[in-house]
């Protein structure tokens, strides 16, 4: 998600060795609507950025809702027997697993009320009440959409999917995978705030990554940073991206797939480390926005292949910070 910015500068690379350093290579820009950083040694001394903005124009060709040609895009107009590719496919696959294992408090088909509220690429609806919001409802359900023959169904062609919070981390992992295959096995590939790493950083150690503290203000600080082993990471917040309205009312972006309104609930941070791929982290770390601390604790019990770092409002209001690699 576009919020979900690590450190000063994207990332924030912590490391302290005296061990012989590495050379790396080191690319940054834009993509995806956000910016993107890629670190990379360079045993075989080959600059990879013009193969890395390739991959993120199949990738926007894809997923993209903000590209009115992108698959995603044509599939949303009601465009019919729309043949996807493999980027679709897998994202597809993956949301839907989630989409279960979470009880829907991950789904991709909220993308209309995204919309509604203001957060999406289509034009917000002005003084959005509730009885909109119910209509609006009807088109909420991603088992309301079905994928036969690489070709999406839905049960009603107004269904918008929006695969923001997935897509992201999805492309890190393509670009990790990309390197990979080019027998790169120390990287780091961050993207708006997911990473994914493999092997060691420059220094010799493991690589490092900043977790910003929750504030408003536009200030930038960190709370604290972890060491990651070949894994992902994905944050997730409510404190960057917001709106308000006229009358002062904030409205969050996160926005609860069982009501349709804007949900800001105890948790003010989310940020989920695993084994497994980024685009799997990046859909969690939405799915525990939504659901709140006691439900995300509750889910991490059957869970355990994932860490989290939550930081939370206890019922008196006051900050509080939990980390399951402590708990284990």
């Amino acid at each position: 998600m576009f919020l979900k910015i690590v450190g000063f500068t994207s990332l924030l690379f912590l490391s302290f060795s005296c061990q012989k350093k590495i050379t790396y290579q080191f690319l940054r820009g834009n993509a995806l609507g956000t910016t993107f950083s890629v670190k990379y040694d360079e045993s075989n001394n080959t600059n990879y950025s013009i193969s890395i903005d390739s991959l993120f124009t199949v990738i926007n060709h894809s997923l993209s809702t903000y590209h009115s040609n992108s698959l995603i895009s044509q599939i949303n107009n009601g465009t019919t027997l729309v043949k996807v590719d493999k980027h679709f496919i897998t994202v597809f696959k993956k949301a839907k697993r989630i989409y279960t294992e979470t009880d829907g408090a991950f789904d991709p088909t909220i993308g209309s009320l995204v919309n509604a509220w203001g957060f999406g690429p289509k034009k917000p609806i002005q003084n959005l009440d509730s009885t909109t919001v119910k209509d609006l409802m009807q088109l909420v359900g991603f088992d309301k959409v079905s994928l036969t023959n690489d070709v999406i169904s839905k049960t009603n062609p107004k269904i918008f999917i929006d695969f923001n919070a997935i897509a992201k981390g999805y492309a890190v992992d393509v670009i990790g995978r990309f390197l990979e295959c080019k027998n790169c096995t120390n990287y780091m590939v961050e993207i708006g705030g997911e990473v994914r790493v493999r092997g060691i950083n420059s220094e010799g150690n493991f690589w490092r990554i900043g977790i910003e503290k929750p504030v408003t203000d536009g200030t930038r600080d960190l709370e604290t940073a972890v060491s990651l082993n070949n894994k992902s990471m994905a944050t997730s917040g409510n404190y960057r991206k917001f709106k308000i309205d006229s009358l002062g009312n904030k409205y969050v972006h996160t926005i609860d797939p069982k009501t349709g309104f804007t949900i800001q609930n105890d948790i003010l941070s989310t940020s989920v480390i695993s084994k497994k791929d980024c685009a799997d982290v990046d859909a969690y770390a939405t799915a525990f926005m939504v659901m709140g601390f006691n439900k995300t604790i509750a889910f991490l019990e059957v869970h355990p292949e994932l860490e989290v770092f939550l930081i939370y409002l206890d019922d008196k209001g006051e900050t509080q910070f939990y980390d399951s690699l402590i708990k284990k």
